[in-house]
């Protein structure tokens, strides 16, 4: 057998393991450290039950929050609870993880999102969608297709298809990945008040990737604002971070 013979071998070998166990390079579950079972919501979506962390308020507005791929989102009560007395709090735990069953998918978290404003929305009309990360293309999604009132995004990419093309450059991603999270196609439908909010010195979504979804926006929907100073995970330990989720609402 040839060398070349054997070099596509391996190289279609890698193709087809990425293929395989991209959603093990895409979602990392972690499991829920904050909340008791009063404060949990549970969802019955197709065949999976998906838990939500909630703080109950009466009153029209609440705050629908979508973390990021590493993310416990119940870890955020704490401090939000504290930055939007006002709010009704929901923070999804995607399937998989905080003890949500199933597994995650682009597709199975988009349902799950619109589930949850649905059943949030039937008692809390006005309600802002925030997303981190990842659940920055979870959020514009759902602000593209329900009428939220606010529309938050933190470090938010363009696309994950992008992304992963930029991390594997020498694979097919265009043809291999299956949760693309398109976020720049939901932007130009969006119509409500828009804050995406970057970190200086993010070292996992390049900032040309959240100016190029910025420029997908119509005209004065969507305001960009940068926090110095921090990285990818450290923008929600600054002072600034809450201030700025506060003038978004």
């Amino acid at each position: 057998m040839s060398i070349v013979v054997i070099v596509v071998a391996v190289y279609l070998a890698l193709c087809v393991a990425l293929f395989v166990f991209q959603r093990a390079l895409i979602y990392f579950p972690q499991p829920r450290a904050v909340g008791a079972a009063d404060s949990l919501l549970t969802l019955s979506v197709g065949d999976a039950q998906v838990l939500v962390s909630v703080r109950p308020h009466d009153g029209p507005d609440a705050l629908i929050y979508f973390g990021g791929n590493a993310e416990d989102v119940s870890r955020n009560l704490p401090g939000f609870s504290q930055a939007f007395p006002n709010h009704a709090l929901y923070l999804l735990h995607y399937r998989g993880y905080g003890g949500s069953s199933g597994t995650p998918s682009e597709e199975a978290i988009a349902r799950d999102a619109v589930a949850l404003f649905d059943q949030v929305y039937a008692t809390h009309p006005n309600i802002a969608v925030v997303g981190r990360s990842l659940g920055s293309g979870v959020a514009v999604r759902l602000a593209s297709q329900r009428p939220a009132a606010r529309l938050i995004l933190i470090t938010p990419y363009n696309s994950l298809e992008e992304l992963a093309a930029r991390q594997f450059r020498m694979f097919p991603v265009k043809w291999l990945l299956q949760d693309r999270f398109e976020s720049w196609k939901y932007a130009a439908h969006i119509s409500v008040p828009t804050l995406l909010i970057a970190a200086q010195n993010d070292e996992v979504i390049p900032r040309a990737s959240t100016e190029r979804l910025f420029t997908h926006f119509a005209k004065g929907v969507a305001s960009l604002r940068v926090i110095s100073g921090v990285g990818h995970n450290s923008i929600s330990e600054n002072p600034e971070y809450l201030k700025l989720l506060g003038s978004g609402l």
